[in-house]
């Protein structure tokens, strides 16, 4: 992160934090290179990168990924960049903070996969279920993740933001600019 600035600018690497309801650590990946960072919308890239589960567990991730995050839905989306086609991946989750150590979020456990084909999955409808009566999702909170799947459903259906070939080949094409710059400093 620039040292004179406390807001990562764009070819910054920065941690991603998600968090369980009952405030643990569910999963940290090590750096994601921001590539817009606003008021309101964070894009960043995973490429390779270090994943650390809430039980230890590390892995690399296996291709680049675009990540979206906006402060005024509750999901965000990571687009893979792969060899047989873009798919995504939705986590139905809060609005992200940004702050000195990490972008954080609270995953909801729901999630959508799109597959390249364009077919997509509402997974883990279960660990929602059993989280929400463990944890004791307010009210409000269950309504928000219902209607987001119904909001997330429409910009799937629609081609809107990650979902768009236009949105992918920007943020694809800014990543490797920024990758460029970064190795001939």
């Amino acid at each position: 992160m620039n040292r004179k600035s406390k807001k990562p600018r764009a070819g910054d690497y920065i941690a991603i934090k998600s968090y369980k309801h009952d405030g643990s650590l569910h999963r940290t990946w090590r750096d994601t290179m921001v590539l817009k960072n606003s008021d309101d919308e964070f894009i960043g890239c995973n490429d390779h990168t270090l994943v650390i589960e809430d039980d230890g567990r590390r892995w690399v991730t296996r291709e680049p990924a675009i990540v979206y995050f906006r402060k005024d839905y509750w999901f965000n989306v990571v687009t893979m960049i792969r060899r047989g086609g873009v798919s995504n991946y939705c986590n139905l989750a809060s609005p992200y903070v940004l702050d000195e150590e990490a972008l954080k979020y609270i995953d909801y456990d729901l999630d959508v996969k799109v597959y390249p084909n364009g077919d997509r999955k509402l997974l883990d409808v279960d660990e929602y279920e059993r989280f929400s009566q463990q944890w004791h999702y307010p009210e409000d909170t269950k309504q928000i993740i219902q209607s987001s799947v119904l909001t997330l459903t429409d910009w799937i259906d629609q081609g809107a933001g990650p979902f768009s070939d236009e949105f992918i080949n920007i943020w694809y094409s800014r990543y490797l600019e920024l990758v460029h710059r970064n190795n001939r400093r």
